[in-house]
């Protein structure tokens, strides 16, 4: 009974070795947006010198897509998420998207089964008119709560 121990025993740690290698990729990623996530959180984007300014706005007055978008990564990390969407909303529904497709990529690599997005044209279509609808409504007078 004892030979039958060692075997199942070296079987869960075989099977959970490989889990832990399969993991390997997304847990790289996490570590790797955390990181960004912890240095944009601590070095303040509200403060002028410490990251560069948007050209686009810089030289025309209007504002990007991504325009406020590590002011609002910086108010997410202290846990502001009024501030973080007044920043940028679009950012903060792309982190949210991020987690959630990260949290799918991990649990389907963990499993073992495969990973697979298909953005098909109407997808694409669909997410570049919700950034272009972003963009021109945070210029005009009445898109001004948009306003980084």
């Amino acid at each position: 009974m004892n030979a039958e121990t060692d075997t199942s025993d070296a079987a869960l740690t075989s099977g959970a070795g490989r889990s832990l290698r399969r993991l390997a990729v997304p847990a790289g990623v996490l570590v790797a947006v955390g990181m960004g996530f912890a240095y944009v959180g601590s070095v303040d984007p509200n403060e002028p010198g410490h990251y560069p300014a948007c050209p686009l706005l810089h030289y025309t007055g209007i504002y990007c897509p991504g325009c406020g978008g590590l002011r609002s990564a910086h108010a997410l990390v202290h846990g502001d998420l009024t501030a973080a969407l007044g920043d940028n909303a679009l950012a903060v529904a792309g982190y949210a998207l991020f987690a959630v497709l990260w949290a799918v990529w991990a649990v389907r690599v963990a499993r073992g089964l495969p990973v697979r997005i298909d953005l098909g044209r109407p997808h694409l279509w669909a997410l570049g008119a919700v950034v272009l609808v972003f963009t021109v409504v945070r210029n005009l007078p009445l898109g001004g709560w948009l306003h980084p």
